[in-house]
């Protein structure tokens, strides 16, 4: 196993790219502006990254459409494109370990999860899409007479692709790769956080024989960046995971520019119910407790609400405290750490800020606010929570559990589904029947059985209300980068 002198002896190999990537080659900013991308475990600046602005989407929009118009890509032979991203996937795990050091420094996630789960999984998604290219079929509609009527899928032109940092590699890849194999373009802009994985993934992707302007990615603020992205008038599509507010603003771009289709998946505010029938608590509790402190709470669908039964909700809650008391915060190198900081100073203080306010009135079982130093937030778990607490209601995107109790399945479900979002849920239970009977009325876009977070390549993954719309993931994914057309030939 290599140790954390051995991790950050690669990262001092590493030369991060920093420039704008547009048609097949990095260059500075239009008016040469940076901005720093900076190490949350030590606070040291990684590189100064070139900051996108207006003129620099503009440039990064016009090249994708040049590059789709072309038809080298858009129109190419499916097994053509299947070639290149399977070579692309090979690329990345060809490069894993400097992708997974990458976004480790980047956003200060565990090394073990980079080289274990974000960068395989990254190369295994692109290469199902890659396999997906020659297999998504247009249709004949049974029209009457002697007429034809084909439906066919057509690649929607310019896409461009907005994506959070907690998943920097992977959430690029769950965007890329189906667009990519649709035969569209892209303009990819990663968060201003985390964004030297993806501008790696650009030079694989032209290494991997892209054409030049297929792919773009465009590093910079949200605010600058992101809203010329989802303003441009000949972007075609906008995708985005991020939060619900940001979510919103991308709607008004659209609606402010031209009407251009928009897929969220934004905020998440999971239920984990737990039912007394469940045979097994140190297993619930153990799958609970990774459901909200993996990648130190960062996820947007992390189980952040347990809803536990009152008979045992108090034996229920020292378990989960006593494992994240248990938990190592540490450097994102150091292989016996269990928890790595959170991305920012900003971020550090928002989570703060909300478990100060909740430990007033909800009992504190472990953890609490950090000590100020560095990003680093202890696992907190806190019982007792209203319903009506932001600790219940807000996403707080941090490792802070919420634990409320109920006494009834009727009760569990309201509480479960009271609540502005609606992306995933976890059902704890050894009846099939109530397993089946929750399941079916909370509403969210996922739901786990007595597991957490259950995802894979080939099922959809996306929600409802307030955490959005679209779907990631599985042949679903294809449907936002593809629109239908009807062609309907007169028989005479």
């Amino acid at each position: 196993m290599r140790t954390r002198d051995d991790w950050q002896a690669i990262a001092a190999s590493i030369t991060p790219r920093t420039g704008i990537w547009v048609d097949g080659a990095a260059t500075d900013a239009a008016d040469a502006r940076t901005f720093p991308t900076t190490d949350p475990a030590t606070g040291a600046t990684i590189a100064h990254v070139a900051r996108g602005g207006e003129a620099d989407v503009d440039r990064a929009v016009r090249s994708a459409r040049r590059a789709f118009d072309d038809g080298a890509w858009s129109r190419s032979d499916p097994a053509d494109r299947k070639r290149v991203l399977l070579r692309l996937a090979d690329l990345i795990r060809g490069n894993a370990d400097e992708l997974a050091v990458l976004d480790s420094l980047d956003g200060g996630k565990l090394i073990g999860d980079t080289t274990s789960v974000d960068v395989p999984g990254s190369a295994a998604i692109l290469q199902w899409y890659a396999e997906s290219v020659d297999k998504v079929y247009g249709e004949i509609a049974p029209v009457s007479g002697a007429d034809l009527a084909l439906v066919t899928r057509e690649p929607v032109g310019v896409v461009g692709a907005v994506i959070p940092w907690n998943y920097p590699l992977e959430m690029a890849i769950w965007k890329v790769a189906p667009a990519l194999a649709a035969g569209n373009s892209v303009v990819l802009k990663p968060a201003e956080e985390t964004p030297l994985s993806a501008l790696r993934l650009a030079e694989l992707a032209t290494a991997a024989g892209l054409p030049d302007g297929v792919l773009n990615v465009v590093p910079g603020l949200g605010r600058e960046a992101g809203a010329a992205l989802g303003l441009h008038p000949d972007v075609d599509v906008i995708t985005f995971t991020g939060s619900t507010a940001v979510g919103k603003l991308f709607l008004e771009y659209a609606g402010r520019s031209t009407m251009k289709a928009v897929w969220l998946e934004c905020g998440g505010k999971s239920a984990n119910l737990v039912f007394p029938d469940v045979a097994d608590l140190d297993a619930a509790a153990a799958r609970a407790a990774a459901g909200i402190f993996a990648c130190s709470g960062q996820v947007c669908s992390a189980n952040s609400r347990l809803l536990v039964h009152r008979s045992i909700a108090a034996e229920m809650g020292e378990r989960i405290a006593a494992i994240a008391r248990d938990l190592t915060v540490g450097h994102p190198f150091d292989p016996a750490s269990r928890m790595g900081p959170l991305v920012s100073e900003t971020q550090r203080r928002r989570v703060d800020d909300a478990v100060t306010a909740g430990a007033a009135s909800a009992t504190l079982l472990a953890g609490g606010p950090s000590a100020g130093e560095g990003c680093f937030v202890p696992p907190t778990v806190l019982a007792d929570v209203d319903p009506a607490d932001p600790l219940f209601t807000d996403e707080i995107f941090g490792p802070v559990l919420a634990i409320t109790p109920f006494d009834t399945e009727e009760e569990a479900i309201a509480l479960a589904n009271r609540s502005e979002y609606g992306l995933a849920a976890s059902v704890f239970t050894d009846d099939l029947r109530r397993a089946v009977r929750v399941s079916r009325r909370l509403r969210v876009g996922t739901v786990s059985v007595n597991t957490v977070d259950a995802l894979d390549v080939t099922t959809p993954f996306g929600g409802v209300k307030q955490s959005g719309f679209g779907r990631d993931l599985s042949l679903h994914a294809m449907d936002k980068f593809t629109a239908l057309k009807t062609t309907w030939i007169a028989g005479g």
